[in-house]
């Protein structure tokens, strides 16, 4: 009892309270503690070679140079990666080591995926106007050639494809998108919007926000509902697993490393090419732009009508801080995940989506009040 007691109460003070007690022990009897700590230390290892770390949420309880230690020392994963595996984490790891460089020519590359003509031109001419050189405009017209209105998206098409909603083909234009923007070395931050978007702040405070930003913003939850996790199939494994399957939207603002990674990506992208389409397994529908982008990165609407356009409306979308989600399983469950701009809190919304084409007049009437407010 003695010695259990002395493993319970094993702090400084409760050992030196028992100063005789080396002197009356036995040579070859190892101290119980000692014994305890190897176990513990066994038990550990063990654990580690049977549960294998696969996320990397389990790092973030500690420091990135207390989790780099503690994954040099662990054990390999049971499971051995693939050449292209390989490949693909190394070409990762060298471009996110590369070094953002920032300076007064860097640009916002906004990149438009539209079937047709942008209604919002005007609005979006009034935003870019006594920025140029900040900006650069590129257009995925999926269906037809776009009638221009603004001097800043005259000639600025891509060679664009059909877009079919929830197939990769939608993924496959957000690329084209992002590698005619990556061949401009200005271009830093990268914008991915829709016909329906019209923006929220100046451009002054967008691109303050954007530029000097130290993350992307790609929409990202774990729904382990039937349109969720449900929806992952067999097939993706063993590199893409059910735990780490996610959902989210497809609009986003990146970084260029990540842009230039998203391009790069074959090994991922091949998964949701070949596997992520109705029909695969079952009666799983796999929509690829909800899922390709959260789940490699590990953000439903209404459509606003002239009536709903105030300031009163613009004023509460853009004083949003906080986003909330809702998973597809049973009754759904809310959860909220507050906006951070380089760890501060900061409104969420710098564009806004689903405005009819008929606010337009109405949002030009406003946009000088609401893009004006802090």
């Amino acid at each position: 009892m003695k010695a259990i007691k002395g493993w319970l109460l094993g702090r400084t003070s409760d050992m030196q309270s028992l100063p005789g007690a080396r002197h009356h022990r036995s040579p070859t009897k190892k101290p119980v503690w000692i014994i305890a700590v190897v176990s513990l230390i066994t038990m550990f290892v063990i654990g580690a070679y049977m549960f294998p770390h696969h996320r990397k949420a389990a790092c973030y309880m500690i420091s990135s140079n207390g989790c780099k230690a503690l994954t040099d020392w662990l054990p390999p994963s049971v499971r051995e990666f693939s050449d292209d595996e390989i490949a693909a984490r190394v070409v990762i790891s060298e471009m996110l080591s590369s070094p953002r460089v920032i300076k007064k020519t860097s640009k916002i590359a906004f990149m438009f995926l539209t079937p047709g003509t942008l209604p919002f031109e005007k609005l979006w001419d009034l935003f870019f106007e006594g920025h140029e050189g900040k900006f650069s405009v590129y257009i995925h017209a999926s269906k037809d050639t776009p009638v221009h209105t603004s001097r800043y998206f005259l000639n600025r098409e891509i060679r664009s494809d059909e877009v079919v909603w929830g197939r990769i083909s939608m993924i496959d234009a957000e690329r084209r998108l992002l590698s005619n923007a990556l061949r401009d070395p200005e271009n830093q931050q990268f914008v991915l919007l829709s016909d329906s978007c019209v923006p929220l702040r100046s451009f002054e405070y967008m691109y303050n926000y954007m530029m000097y930003s130290n993350v992307s913003y790609v929409d990202c939850f774990d729904d382990p509902g039937p349109h969720g996790t449900g929806r992952h199939m067999d097939h993706m494994l063993p590199e893409i697993p059910r735990e780490d399957f996610r959902k989210g939207a497809q609009w986003f603002s990146m970084k260029r490393q990540h842009a230039v990674i998203t391009v790069a990506d074959s090994l991922y992208y091949s998964k949701f090419r070949d596997y992520c389409r109705p029909g695969v397994e079952r009666n799983k529908n796999c929509i690829a732009d909800e899922h390709y982008l959260p789940t490699f990165f590990h953000w439903h609407p209404r459509t606003y009508m002239p009536n709903d356009v105030t300031l009163e409306l613009l004023k509460n979308l853009t004083s949003i801080d906080a986003v909330s989600r809702v998973t597809s399983e049973g009754t759904g469950e809310v959860t909220w995940t507050p906006c951070m701009w380089n760890g501060i809190k900061r409104p969420c919304y710098l564009f806004g989506r689903k405005f009819h084409a008929a606010t337009l007049n109405k949002l030009i009437d406003l946009f000088s009040n609401y893009t004006s407010m802090a």
